[in-house]
């Protein structure tokens, strides 16, 4: 598995239990309703992790569009979707986003070296 795709998913499910063992309601809520929101529902889980990574990408959260690059790509999502919905983040969130979307297909090339 790529450095780049491990390094992330060590830290962030380390951090995660970290965050988990301090025992505090709000942030085990919010945990809880994330994971929710991202269940299937009238929206397939693909289509939330989608919308997902557009709203991280606007938002210029490189943590956010790695987590939600991965479940996509998870989830069967192409490059060229991947990039479709990338564009429409960069026309959104405007040039700035632009940083974010090359360390975003830096983590996907990653991803799909993984999945060889």
């Amino acid at each position: 598995m790529s450095n780049l795709v491990n390094e992330f998913n060590d830290y962030r499910s380390r951090m995660n239990e970290k965050l988990s063992a301090d025992n505090n309601l709000v942030l085990k809520r919010i945990f809880n309703l994330d994971t929710n929101a991202y269940s299937a529902g009238a929206l397939d889980v693909k289509t939330k992790e989608l919308l997902g990574l557009v709203a991280s990408a606007v938002l210029r959260c490189d943590d956010c569009i790695k987590y939600h690059l991965e479940t996509a790509y998870k989830e069967g999502t192409t490059r060229e979707e991947m990039m479709e919905v990338m564009s429409i983040a960069t026309l959104v969130g405007g040039t700035i986003v632009i940083p974010h979307l090359r360390r975003a297909y830096e983590f996907w090339e990653a991803l799909e070296e993984n999945g060889k």
